[in-house]
């Protein structure tokens, strides 16, 4: 599959294309956005802090992450975890990002519908991709086209994840961008504009995973339709 030219033009070239494109937003957005102070002078830490404080977001735990930009939120243990470029440094990508990760909390104290559908999803996205690329090979070596099907059926629950992620990334923004306002730290046009540009950024990723696993999707498919 993977030698196929059509793959490779399809599929292949696409997803290098857009995740490539995705990265280099999120660098240039972070790298600029990480050296310029907020005009509150306030750390990622301080920034969840005055969030806990002054909005409707119960107070969670805070914990150190390794790495950069390896901040999330872990809703299985009720830990935000922030990376040491984010934690401690009085930037506006700081509290842009601890925004949004708070945006997720606030997804989940809320039971959003979002995060209920993708979370329903989650225990047949750890093991349905792996069973659907298998079946999707061996029918097309045994050139059953039953099982190619059944495969894409399978894989699906997991394009259906990724179509799910996006919105639910793009509400947590939203959330994040409105709880800085609530909270008082949206002061000034680069509080706001910086703040936008970095999660707008970081959204690019999940859009070109979403496209990739739908372009990958449609590839099975045709796949399927040729071996009729």
């Amino acid at each position: 599959m993977f030698f196929d030219p059509q793959y490779l033009l399809l599929v292949g070239l696409p997803t290098l294309i857009l995740s490539l494109l995705a990265q280099v937003f999120v660098r240039s957005a972070y790298s600029k956005w990480s050296n310029v102070r907020n005009s509150a002078g306030v750390t990622g830490i301080d920034v969840a802090e005055r969030i806990f404080a002054r909005t409707n977001v119960n107070p969670v735990r805070l914990e150190g992450a390794q790495g950069q930009l390896s901040d999330h939120f872990d809703p299985g243990a009720g830990v935000v975890r922030l990376s040491q470029g984010i934690a401690t440094v009085p930037s506006v990508a700081s509290m842009a990002v601890v925004a949004h990760e708070l945006g997720h909390v606030q997804q989940y104290q809320q039971n959003s519908p979002l995060i209920a559908a993708r979370q329903f999803l989650v225990p047949g996205v750890q093991i349905a991709p792996q069973i659907g690329y298998l079946m999707i090979f061996i029918g097309l070596f045994l050139r059953f086209s039953g099982l190619i099907w059944a495969g894409i059926l399978l894989f699906g629950v997991m394009v259906v994840f990724m179509l799910l992620t996006l919105p639910v990334e793009i509400d947590a923004s939203r959330r994040g961008l409105a709880l800085l306002q609530q909270a008082g730290l949206m002061q000034t046009s680069d509080d706001n504009g910086g703040a936008r540009a970095v999660l707008t950024a970081a959204a690019m990723t999940y859009l070109a995973a979403a496209v990739s696993a739908v372009l990958q999707l449609l590839y099975f498919i045709s796949l399927a339709n040729r071996r009729r």
